[in-house]
């Protein structure tokens, strides 16, 4: 069984698919996510780094809205409109992923009016009960 997962804090998905999708079993597939201010629906404004953060806090927030973080990634996509801003990218990233890193790909993609964009597979670690 799947489950669609959403959180009104990531930008709303402008196509035909979910913020992301998490099964029965311990995994949750993030959608790529690009540098949408989900307030406004816009592209934020700046340079790469302001779009860079603006698409790992959406993907963020849609792991926190599955149980689960950056914490507990196991796999990132990186798809680049430029390579030239691969050092850049590195930056922003290692503020939101912890060793042992993710496994991970990055790519220079033919981005539409965007800079970056990411997406993700993360663990939903098992819920603890107290007591």
């Amino acid at each position: 069984m799947r489950r669609a997962v959403s959180s009104r804090r990531a930008p709303a998905p402008k196509g035909i698919y979910s913020q992301g999708i998490a099964g029965s079993g311990p995994l949750v597939f993030v959608s790529g996510q690009g540098p949408i201010d989900p307030k406004t629906g816009k592209i934020v404004t700046g340079g790469f780094r302001e779009q860079a953060e603006r698409t790992f806090r959406n993907v963020e927030t849609i792991l926190r809205a599955a149980g689960t973080s950056w914490a507990h990634a196991v796999k990132t996509n990186v798809y680049l409109s430029d390579l030239a801003d691969f050092p850049e990218m590195n930056r922003v990233y290692k503020r939101f992923v912890r060793k042992p890193y993710p496994a991970r790909t990055t790519v220079q993609a033919g981005l539409l009016s965007i800079l970056i964009e990411v997406d993700c597979v993360a663990v939903v670690p098992p819920r603890k009960h107290g007591g």
